[in-house]
């Protein structure tokens, strides 16, 4: 009779102490359960790194300016990472086409993420059918706009006698601003 107490002693502990462990199990199986369902859904809210109004603006304004004072009239479009428009300016003299072009040239620069001239001389067998899609044109005047290692946008230009005077505005432009472009990625 008092061993059938200590017997029954000792299963109410080791019950205890087994739904004790079956118990932290538990809750670890739950923890672990709530853990990856947050990586599951760590995608939905993304964050980006692309060009600013201000910085856009003022790229397209000193790529004018450098066109200017070669003596070519000109329109610089810069878009962000997207190819979204986030500034455009045609000089006084240069044709309403070269806004269009221009954007082109930059939206061809963010599809492949190398300026549109490099692009053309290393793809020119898919040349002509890139141009038949809307928004894009394989021509040299577009230059990606690179900020802390980041593809942040890119400026089109259009007007100037050819394609590498366009870019070389354009490039002249990212150097004046270098500084400034390099740090607006903190």
């Amino acid at each position: 009779m008092a061993f059938d107490s200590i017997d029954r002693s000792f299963d109410i502990y080791i019950s205890t102490v087994l739904n004790g462990r079956q118990h932290m199990y538990r809750l670890i199986a739950i923890a672990s359960l709530f853990l990856l369902s947050t990586n599951l859904y760590a995608g939905d809210i993304v964050e980006d790194k692309s060009i600013g109004m201000e910085l856009a603006r003022d790229i397209a304004t000193e790529t004018i300016e450098a066109c200017r004072a070669d003596g070519y009239h000109v329109s610089a479009v810069v878009v962000d990472r997207f190819g979204l428009q986030r500034a455009a300016l045609r000089d006084d003299l240069a044709s309403r086409f070269t806004l269009e072009i221009a954007e082109r040239k930059a939206n061809m620069t963010v599809m492949a993420w190398v300026n549109s001239g490099e692009f053309a001389k290393m793809r020119a067998d898919i040349q002509q059918e890139l141009n038949h899609i809307d928004g894009l044109i394989v021509m040299d005047g577009g230059i990606k706009i690179v900020s802390g290692g980041y593809n942040i946008g890119a400026v089109g230009v259009s007007g100037a006698p050819g394609g590498e005077k366009d870019a070389a505005c354009a490039i002249k432009a990212l150097d004046k601003l270098a500084e400034r472009i390099e740090f607006a990625i903190e």
